[in-house]
């Protein structure tokens, strides 16, 4: 198929203020189209001749095919996307982790932006942006009826630069303006530490072309600290995705050789693959430029080591990946919340040098053949957020809230729950803020910090102490039953003809 990549996307039809998605890039080389629907093909040409002779005003003909392109794409579900030349090379470019913007990942919403998540040590993240924060206005610039490309544009520019965004903040039922300063943001995917003697934390924003050389650098060096390492806590709270290698390779960090990592299945017979913890599989892209792999520098302890992982519901596609093989094979305790459940691949398809469709071409499984695709991970234990609880977690949006989302929709009973769930949560907040005169800023504390509370526990599960896993209530952990109990779940899918 040639010039082949993928990568198991960020959240929503995310982008990355930037370009974000799960996506292969492959050649179009096919000649097994069915017959064209003519009827409705000359609908289509009658609709594009009344525009062109009785709109109000000229409309350029490149404007209406690709406006067309776009429609069609986009109406498939929420992940599938038109590229035009420009939002292309942003699309490749967020990749690589580099770009000149403002340092959020966005996804659309009622034609608004929504920040999926600020990125850790960007201009947004220091300007005090928030996850679920809407933007209204881009400097004078209504959001509402500009498309996801057309407000990346935006924000994007010369660095030093500046921006206005108007946000609207619904769970403090609050609008406020905030003056940016652009500049080249450099993402750093991994970061870590020795929390305590035997214990560290190693946490993954992003799944991004260097995040497996990174990651082996950290867990070098906290290895080089702690030679004796008794636990290690995998963060991967509010990881949007990425490259598929990368969450491949980072999962066979821990993993036997060959083990399962993923499958995938879809139409066609190239989406039925399967990649395990082998570097034919993790590095398609860098062995044939040599290089080596870079997990051969790991150090032996990592293979063995307890491992607890972190999740919640921003992490998504690469991390649910992670997540979901490390919890199948019994290496790693998850604990958190429940993830995005992002679960389908899209294929990124040329049409030209410079533009291309992002196309869902398949769905992913974990080992044992979950599907992740609107359900997520469910934790082996589920924490609050804080010590005080998780109160306003209903109010987040998950993949199975997204308009046109694939997989089975809940129930009336499911949605009613909740939507209620939402309201009290909503209510409770406006209570919050009216108590504190308007100025109620809910930061939770930041990853990594002594005020982590799920980071604490996490260490008090790996020492096998009693975990609080919600407020006044402890539990001792017992994985193997929430992996017995998944196993023997009878709506998970196997995809069926999976092949290397």
């Amino acid at each position: 198929m040639g010039n082949k990549m993928q990568t198991v996307g960020w959240v929503s039809a995310g982008v990355l203020a930037g370009a974000l998605a799960t996506f292969s890039v492959q050649t179009i080389a096919r000649n097994t189209v069915a017959p064209l629907p003519l009827e409705e093909l000359q609908q289509l040409a009658a609709v594009y001749g009344l525009i062109k002779t009785d709109y109000v005003e000229p409309v350029d003909d490149k404007k209406l095919i690709t406006d067309a392109i776009s429609g069609m794409v986009s109406s498939l579900d929420p992940h599938s996307q038109y590229f035009d030349k420009t939002s292309f090379a942003e699309f490749r470019e967020g990749t690589t982790g580099r770009f000149v913007g403002v340092g959020i990942e966005i996804s659309q919403e009622d034609g608004l932006i929504r920040i999926v998540s600020p990125i850790e040590g960007s201009p947004a993240d220091r300007a005090g942006l928030m996850p679920n924060d809407l933007i209204t206005k881009i400097d004078d610039a209504a959001v509402k009826g500009l498309s996801l490309t057309e407000a990346v544009k935006r924000m994007r520019g010369e660095p030093n630069t500046q921006v206005v965004l108007t946000v609207f903040r619904k769970d403090e039922s609050r609008t406020f303006t905030v003056n940016i300063t652009r500049e080249e943001i450099k993402t750093r995917s991994v970061k870590g530490e020795v929390i305590e003697p035997g214990y560290a934390w190693l946490r993954l924003s992003q799944f991004q072309d260097r995040t497996v050389d990174d990651f082996v650098n950290k867990a070098i060096e906290i290895y080089a600290k702690e030679p004796k390492l008794k636990g290690l806590v995998l963060d991967l709270r509010n990881d949007p995705g990425g490259l598929l290698d990368a969450a491949v390779a980072i999962s066979a960090a821990f993993l036997p050789k060959d083990s399962v990592v993923v499958t995938t299945d879809g139409q066609l017979p190239e989406s039925k693959a399967l990649f395990s913890a082998n570097a034919a599989d993790y590095m398609p892209r860098r062995l044939p430029i040599g290089g080596g792999d870079p997990l051969r520098r790991l150090p032996a302890g990592l293979k063995d080591v307890p491992l607890v992982v972190l999740v919640n519901e921003g992490s998504a596609s690469a991390s649910e990946i992670v997540a979901g093989a490390l919890q199948d094979h019994k290496r790693a305790t998850i604990m958190g919340s429940q993830t995005f459940g992002k679960g389908s691949v899209q294929t990124v398809r040329p049409l030209g040098p410079d533009t291309g469709i992002k196309l869902t071409t398949a769905l992913y499984y974990t080992p044992n053949g979950r599907s992740i695709q609107a359900k997520g991970i469910e934790p082996d234990i589920t924490l609050d957020e804080t010590a005080d609880g998780s109160p306003y977690a209903s109010l987040r949006v998950r993949e199975a809230d997204l308009a046109k989302h694939l997989g089975k929709d809940e129930t009336p009973e499911e949605i009613a729950r909740k939507e209620k769930e939402r309201e009290e949560a909503l209510k409770r907040l406006q209570d919050e803020t009216k108590a504190n005169e308007g100025q109620v800023a809910r930061r939770l504390p930041q990853f990594g910090t002594a005020e982590d509370f799920q980071l604490q526990q996490a260490i008090r599960q790996l020492k096998g102490q009693p975990v609080q896993v919600a407020k006044n209530t402890e539990k001792v952990a017992n994985a193997e039953g929430k992996a017995a109990a998944d196993a023997a779940d009878p709506t998970s899918k196997a995809p069926a003809e999976i092949k290397k």
